[in-house]
């Protein structure tokens, strides 16, 4: 994991080399349109405010809960007591990111989602409030995380939601063999390297070429940023978008010219 000056320095290159997120002089007429429609940042409904009212609640719940980690700087089946409050600051997307998460699910209207890595829900819901007609499947390691995740899905009425308190390694051909398709996928968990690589390839090969794949922290570590570099060269992807603390990745097959571009959001 690189350090906050690490990650700083690198958003800088970035911001001063990637395009401006307004879409001027960005030659592909999907790109453009997507960012015209989805990147302007909306005012909250009131269920979105709700999801924010429980995240400002998590954020100061010092209780604490016995977590089995499962990611990057942990060993397998590591159990560490941590305070809630340190889980919601450090493992839930800000507003901004689940908000861009929010309007891709309601501008591409998945009928399947897929979240490898719930944590304490918030992005979750906000996935499954943008598209109630969407079934959404969530894998999350950790029982008691798990646990508390399906209680703020059920306390917000979400009823859309299927939690699934397994490791990413048995719950994904699980779901295969089950008839499951998602046709949305968001990954964030397991920040290595292998993993990330092993999960994207398991997807890639799953979904049809419509699926939108999106990738958390691809910057968040050197590991990462070798993991999306392999992804961006994968003969199945034809388009890229670099965010700097996410990428989104197409398979669209009427992509006739392979692209990969860096915005700003």
């Amino acid at each position: 994991m690189y350090s906050p000056f690490q990650i700083l320095l690198k958003y800088l290159r970035y911001y001063v080399t990637s395009g401006n997120g307004k879409g001027h002089g960005i030659h592909s007429p999907f790109v453009y349109d997507l960012v015209r429609k989805v990147w302007p940042r909306q005012p909250n409904t009131k269920v979105l405010i709700e999801v924010e009212q429980l995240r400002k609640k998590l954020l100061k719940d010092t209780s604490k809960i016995w977590v089995e980690d499962h990611g990057a700087g942990s060993s397998m089946g590591n159990q560490r007591e941590k305070p809630v409050c340190r889980i919601a600051k450090y493992s839930l997307k800000s507003p901004k990111y689940a908000g861009l998460l929010f309007r891709l699910v309601q501008h591409f209207k998945p009928s399947q989602i897929l979240e490898l890595g719930t944590s304490l829900g918030i992005t979750t819901a906000y996935m499954a409030v943008a598209n109630r007609t969407a079934k959404v499947f969530t894998i999350e390691g950790a029982p008691l995380i798990a646990s508390m995740a399906e209680r703020h899905f059920q306390s917000l009425g979400l009823l859309n939601i299927k939690t699934i308190n397994a490791t990413f390694e048995k719950a994904l051909p699980l779901l295969r063999e089950e008839g499951v398709h998602p046709d949305f996928i968001f990954i964030d968990g397991h920040h290595t390297y292998e993993a990330t690589l092993r999960y994207f390839s398991f997807v890639a090969d799953w979904v049809n070429e419509s699926a939108l794949i999106v990738l958390d922290d691809i910057h968040w570590s050197e590991e990462m940023e070798k993991a999306w570099a392999m992804i961006q060269a994968h003969p199945k992807v034809t388009l890229t978008i670099d965010l700097f603390f996410m990428g989104l990745v197409f398979m669209r097959k009427e992509q006739m010219v392979v692209q990969h571009f860096r915005l700003h959001y």
